[in-house]
């Protein structure tokens, strides 16, 4: 293809033009379409359509579909690990130590306020979901980039908090919690099938709560 990619944008009224307005209508495509269909099931022509703009362009901003893939994660994970070092900050700078509860409550906020914030949020939860469900090592190293660090950093918080309790039980105990959030976050607890719907819908606020409740606790349990 010669001279710009940018000339062969298909324009459609309100599209922004260029920079990074238009990245992120590429983003936030490709974020509702692999979270549909998966990272296999996606096609980068349907990303470019949607986003209205040929397959160059979205070449030309992020390279391979693994690229842009990446850039998805990064964008709304990095966004979810520096909002939970921020409540942590402000939580160590208050009067006495936390609870075992700010601590987790901090923790899970980010996320269940990214599922809420609109489709493109709650796309990136499922998102989310698939990709810890994946093993392969491209996974798990962008796993460990996107969120080590912001986990580490609350397992060092709360390994002072429950002293009694040694730092590889927490972390084993933190991993529990990660799948139960996850779980819980993308609606499969089943809550209605279990109690012959007698639950109703549950609250944003109310299943949060109830999650830090449970959580805390699984952490300050004796050791077996």
């Amino acid at each position: 293809m010669s001279g710009n990619p940018e000339t062969k944008i298909r324009r459609k009224p309100g599209r922004p033009k260029e920079g990074v307005e238009l990245r992120d209508v590429i983003l936030d495509k490709a974020e509702l379409i692999f979270s549909e269909v998966g990272f296999n099931g996606a096609k980068v022509r349907d990303i470019a359509t949607e986003a209205g703009v040929n397959q160059a362009l979205v070449r030309y901003y992020f390279g391979s579909k693994q690229d842009l893939f990446d850039e998805v994660v990064r964008r709304r994970g990095s966004a979810i690990s520096g909002a939970r070092h921020v409540l942590l900050d402000q939580l160590l700078a208050g009067r006495g130590a936390p609870t075992v509860e700010e601590i987790i409550k901090n923790y899970l906020k980010p996320q269940w306020d990214m599922k809420y914030s609109g489709p493109n949020g709650a796309a990136f939860v499922r998102l989310q979901a698939r990709l810890h469900s994946e093993l392969d090592e491209h996974a798990l190293h962008l796993r460990s980039e996107v969120y080590d660090a912001s986990v580490k950093r609350y397992i060092a918080v709360l390994c002072d908090v429950l002293p009694e309790i040694p730092k590889d039980v927490i972390s084993i105990r933190m991993a529990f919690l990660v799948g139960t959030y996850m779980f819980m976050l993308n609606d499969l607890g089943r809550l209605n099938d279990l109690t012959d719907g007698q639950i109703g819908e549950v609250g944003q606020g109310d299943m949060l709560d109830h999650l830090t409740v449970f959580l805390s606790a699984g952490l300050r349990a004796p050791l077996p």
